[in-house]
């Protein structure tokens, strides 16, 4: 559903509000009950329902290649002087 920006002509406040396409704008304000306008601005909605980011994948861990450790070392050390237990400093 569209999130739309509304800003009142006496208390001066913005606020938003969730609405549906089909709904009437406001036209009062949800502080005072002063008249409002709605504002022109970037475009936002709120995602409902599952097979979203935030909702299905955002607390699941990856088993892909980030999550493998590397052979590589990150130190920037010779593989004489190495790193003690780097998979590079032993061949």
């Amino acid at each position: 559903m569209p999130i739309y920006e509304y800003r009142c002509n006496e208390c001066e406040k913005e606020f938003e509000v969730i609405q549906k396409f089909s709904d009437d704008p406001l036209t009062e304000c949800i502080y005072c009950s002063g008249p409002v306008e709605k504002l022109i601005s970037l475009s936002s909605f709120h995602l409902k329902g599952s097979g979203w980011y935030a909702t299905d994948y955002a607390g699941k861990k990856s088993s892909g290649p980030a999550d493998k450790p590397s052979n590589s070392c990150d130190q920037n050390t010779s593989k004489a002087s190495g790193c003690e237990g780097c998979p590079s400093s032993s061949s």
